[in-house]
């Protein structure tokens, strides 16, 4: 399957031989994780960098959990942050997570609909 976006842009995802797939791209399932992560590690970065605080990089993971019956909709979710910079806060850091969490990301708020979602962050300095 080819995915095109309004914006042009194409993503292929695919589905395991056993189901029918031939494993030549991300699960459907899989992309919508990705599409969270993607979108409060954009959040974080803004957040932080509107505040001038000296941000390096932002790498997201998420865990996720699925209904063990169909459908198998998440039900739990953690995105664990790893966040590197000079000089960066715990209270700043914080600060960026919980409003993308909490109001910016619509993605996370939206697949919070259904699953719980909880987070958590390092801070790596970098000198």
């Amino acid at each position: 399957m080819l995915a095109e976006s309004g914006s042009g842009h194409a993503v292929v995802m695919d589905g395991p031989p056993d189901h029918g797939g031939r494993n030549l791209g991300v699960r459907p399932m899989e992309m919508l994780l990705m599409g969270m992560g993607g979108c409060t590690e954009f959040d974080v970065l803004l957040i932080l960098r509107r505040g001038r605080h000296d941000v390096r990089f932002c790498e997201v993971e998420l865990e996720a959990e699925r209904a063990e019956t169909d459908p198998k909709v998440f039900t739990h979710i953690h995105a664990h942050f790893r966040i590197g910079g000079r000089g960066l806060t715990e209270k700043a850091v914080e600060r960026a997570v919980s409003m993308s969490a909490e109001k910016y990301c619509s993605a996370s708020i939206m697949l919070g609909a259904m699953a719980k979602i909880t987070h958590d962050f390092e801070i790596v300095d970098i000198e």
